[in-house]
């Protein structure tokens, strides 16, 4: 009974001492280090598998203006169009039991042609989804977002050719197709590039590429995060500045800047040039129209004024 009582007091009998060893063993080794430092931990781990994908990953390039969205081409017709003209794409999307017409067919032989663009079958109802009930007729192209350039990549590919830059500004074009025909006329009149604001302006869509005709494939885009920003910069290197109005003080044929390195900008058909931009420019000049038209269209008005510089490139 006296057994049992003392196993049930508590009380601890002898024990053999350690020698001092457990006094130094509770002595402080310092602050405790993070959890991302200490081996095995969670945080530890998450640390370095970071680190070791940073230190193979390739620097970003500097000379980048950013990628676009990406878009959906939805219908036979836009979808064949598309492919047969070169709009980049990553996938194509086909309805499962699709009536296999002409059309269809022709479009799946472009994309198989082209190489490097997925063929999906979906049903109806995923497609649906994907257009937001948009009339796809059973086939929707996926467009992948545009890669911009930056503003001075177009004038430094033109200085490392040995050239003087010919760039087209576009201040307030929302249409993609007018972007896609002054990318166009660029390309054949020897341009280096078009600048574009990136808000409340047109971008690369696959209606610019289309109009385009190809000529977006060897001609940068670039997207400015302030268009009146970059063209100071312009200025600053060396680049006149030209900007189209109706009311300009000098005549294009007359303008003798159009020779050497210069920013040709031009704003919308109803509106023109916004007031900054305007302010900004070196020099404005007027299209003579003797048959009356108020105005042209930035395709038609860019395509004229880059005629004027290339003869006098020549």
């Amino acid at each position: 009974m006296a057994a049992n009582n003392r196993r049930m007091s508590g009380k601890k009998g002898a024990q053999v001492g350690s020698g001092g060893n457990r006094r130094r063993g509770l002595e402080g080794k310092g602050p405790t280090p993070p959890a991302e430092a200490r081996k095995g931990h969670v945080k530890n781990r998450i640390a370095t598998a970071k680190a070791k994908k940073a230190a193979g990953r390739r620097p970003p390039a500097k000379n980048r203006g950013g990628k676009g969205t990406s878009e959906m081409v939805v219908g036979r017709n836009p979808v064949f169009e598309a492919l047969r003209d070169g709009v980049p794409a990553t996938t194509l999307y086909v309805q499962q039991f699709i009536d296999n017409d002409e059309r269809v067919r022709e479009a799946l032989q472009l994309a198989a042609e082209r190489g490097g663009i997925h063929l999906m079958e979906a049903p109806r109802p995923e497609l649906d989804r994907m257009t937001n009930g948009l009339n796809h007729q059973g086939l929707v192209l996926q467009v992948p977002p545009y890669e911009y350039a930056h503003p001075e990549d177009l004038a430094a590919a033109a200085y490392d050719a040995g050239e003087d830059p010919l760039i087209v500004a576009l201040d307030g074009v929302t249409d993609p197709r007018n972007l896609g025909a002054v990318v166009r006329s660029v390309s054949a009149f020897g341009g280096h590039g078009v600048l574009v604001p990136e808000r409340r302006a047109a971008g690369m869509t696959a209606g610019a590429w289309k109009t385009s005709a190809g000529a977006a494939a060897r001609t940068p885009v670039a997207r400015a995060t302030n268009l009146t920003r970059a063209l100071e910069q312009y200025k600053k290197a060396g680049v006149a500045v030209v900007g189209l109005a109706a009311d300009g003080e000098h005549e294009v044929g007359d303008l003798q800047a159009l020779g050497g390195p210069v920013v040709i900008v031009v704003g919308s058909e109803g509106k023109g040039l916004s007031r900054l931009v305007g302010e900004t420019c070196d020099y404005r000049v007027r299209i003579p129209m003797p048959g009356g038209t108020e105005s042209l269209n930035a395709g038609v008005a860019a395509g004229v004024v880059l005629y004027e510089a290339s003869r006098r490139r020549s």
